[in-house]
């Protein structure tokens, strides 16, 4: 007897399939975006316009201050100005990676663990804390360096400092990268670089305004003559040196520096007489050129300070050190 063939039970699955299913391209399984790039991005783009408005703002402060001078030609300040472009992007750039991407990571992984919402108030708890971290290690690293630490003022203050520049920052990241994982529209890195170009117009427009009023001068070092350089020089501690009319120097402990053969220099007391002149440069008064043979000091200083208060000076170690040797004259008020 032949026996009939149950028919095979077909899957759910597969009564459903239709030639448009069969041709159909399988479905992609969704991804979570995170929001990284924008974050990423909208925190470069929040510490490039916090370095360009402070800078600014610092400019204009240090034109009213002593300097050496500012770049002529347009040439040299169209070159300055690319370097300090391009040098603040890298920079900004490899804070962002160093310190403000490992913030928000911070402030999520615990938002994250408490089963709240990310709210600015972690990133305001993160940023501190990365911030005591970044200045350890490179505290560290600066102390290795130089063998010893700083004052702790000093690391309290790199602190502060940094804690206040990565925190809009930060916020900023935070704010990009919710809108991506929410599929807002909407660039918050737009938005930053927008209103850190106002804030630098304005920043510019108010200083602009305070220099061409004539609210703020521009310093100039003092226009001096050889009788105004005549007289006694001292450096607040003791070490002097006396300019005579008649060309003639006379130091009295006078410091000078000699290089020691460890890469610094030291110091040693220079007694002794010996000439000076003055440095024209186009017909004005530029600095002093100071000989005292019996220590063998041969050092040109460049003429700072006001007209009331003349200083002379000139750098010590490396060029470029910042360091200066500083001499103010001793200036008789009329009683």
């Amino acid at each position: 007897m032949r026996q009939k063939a149950e028919p095979h039970a077909i899957p759910d699955e597969a009564t459903d399939a239709s030639p448009e299913n069969c041709c159909a391209p399988p479905k992609k399984r969704g991804t979570h975006a995170d929001g990284f790039g924008a974050a990423f991005c909208a925190s470069m783009a929040a510490l490039c316009a916090e370095v360009f408005v402070a800078g600014t703002a610092g400019v204009f402060v240090l034109l009213s201050r002593e300097h050496d001078g500012i770049p002529s030609g347009a040439l040299m300040i169209a070159a300055l100005a690319l370097g300090v472009v391009l040098l603040t992007v890298l920079v900004s750039g490899f804070v962002t990676a160093a310190a403000v991407m490992p913030a928000l990571s911070l402030a999520r992984r615990a938002a994250a663990r408490r089963s709240w919402s990310a709210s600015p108030l972690w990133v305001l708890a993160a940023v501190p804390a990365v911030s005591a971290a970044t200045v350890a290690v490179f505290g560290g690293v600066a102390a290795l360096g130089s063998l010893s630490f700083a004052p702790p003022l000093r690391y309290l203050l790199w602190w502060v400092c940094l804690t206040a520049g990565l925190l809009p920052a930060a916020f900023a990241g935070q704010a990009a990268a919710r809108r991506v994982r929410e599929a807002r529209v909407g660039s918050v890195a737009r938005r930053v670089m927008t209103g850190g170009l106002v804030a630098w117009l304005a920043v510019g427009a108010v200083g602009a305004g305070a220099y061409g009023s004539g609210l703020v001068e521009v310093y100039e070092p003092p226009r001096l003559s050889a009788s105004d350089l005549a007289g006694t020089w001292t450096d607040g501690r003791g070490g002097t040196v006396r300019l005579g009319s008649d060309g003639n120097a006379v130091a009295d402990g006078l410091d000078n520096f000699i290089w020691d053969g460890t890469g610094k220099d030291r110091p040693k007391d220079c007694d002794g007489a010996g000439t000076w002149k003055e440095v024209k440069e186009s017909g004005r008064v530029e600095g002093v050129s100071l000989r005292i043979g019996s220590c063998e000091l041969a050092r040109e200083w460049s003429v700072t300070g006001t007209q009331t208060e003349p200083r002379i000076y000139h750098e010590i170690g490396k060029p470029g050190s910042g360091k200066r040797y500083v001499l103010t004259k001793v200036v008789k008020h009329k009683k």
